[in-house]
């Protein structure tokens, strides 16, 4: 049981958590510093008999400092972050051979559609499976998310993969399965009552495994 974060099931994950560690830990010291300084000051400052209060206009050199610090840290992290963010949604980021799907995002279902025998998506041999996300293990996968009504969300929590689907534009989003298994896969844009039942499976198979089941789904698929 992942009391924590979720399984690490794609080449993103260790990247994204450990980024997600750094934010919160710095967030989090910075939470205990400024409420230590505030109880520090309550105390220090309360009202007593005999004592008047004092204007003061401030301190030049603690004001750039406490500016300055939180400043640094913003850049640093903003530039750590660009790295991770062009490798995974940069405009060339996507494997050259990178296993294209292409999903439809709709009120309130998903719509994935796999290639045939070619491997080419828009042939004739290309089938649909509803609210079924099946990939192999270990190879890059691009999605094409496309929406027909709102804006939906594309999630796998355990991909660190999130990229949403806009109606009118094609958009792509890829990732690395490294753990096969059964996940889920849930919008994560409020896109009407439905949306809490928006979900599907997401399936990561052995090459083998994924071998079986396109030759059966397709076979289904021409029933």
């Amino acid at each position: 049981m992942h009391w924590w974060l979720p399984l690490k099931g794609s080449t993103f994950a260790g990247d994204i958590d450990g980024l997600f560690l750094a934010i919160l830990i710095i967030t989090g010291i910075a939470f205990v510093v400024v409420e230590a300084g505030l109880i520090w000051f309550v105390i220090k400052y309360r009202q007593r008999p005999g004592r008047k209060a004092f204007y003061t206009h401030g301190n030049t050199r603690a004001e750039v400092i406490w500016t300055t610090i939180p400043a640094v840290t913003m850049v640093a992290l903003g530039l750590i972050s660009n790295h991770y963010w062009v490798r995974i949604k940069g405009r060339n980021s996507v494997p050259a051979n990178a296993y294209p799907i292409a999903i439809h995002a709709k009120q309130f279902e998903w719509q994935v559609t796999y290639p045939g025998a070619d491997g080419q998506l828009g042939t004739p041999d290309d089938f649909t499976v509803r609210n079924q996300l099946h990939v192999p293990v270990g190879r890059p996968v691009v999605v094409h998310l496309s929406s027909e009504d709102v804006i939906h969300s594309f999630f796998v929590p355990v991909f660190r993969v999130k990229q949403d689907a806009v109606p009118g534009m094609d958009i792509k989003a890829w990732f690395q399965a490294t753990v096969p298994g059964q996940y889920e896969l849930g919008c994560a844009e409020l896109c009407g009552m439905g949306h809490y039942r928006m979900r599907a499976q997401v399936f990561v198979h052995t090459p083998e495994e994924y071998d079986a089941w396109m030759k059966q789904a397709a076979q289904e698929a021409k029933q």
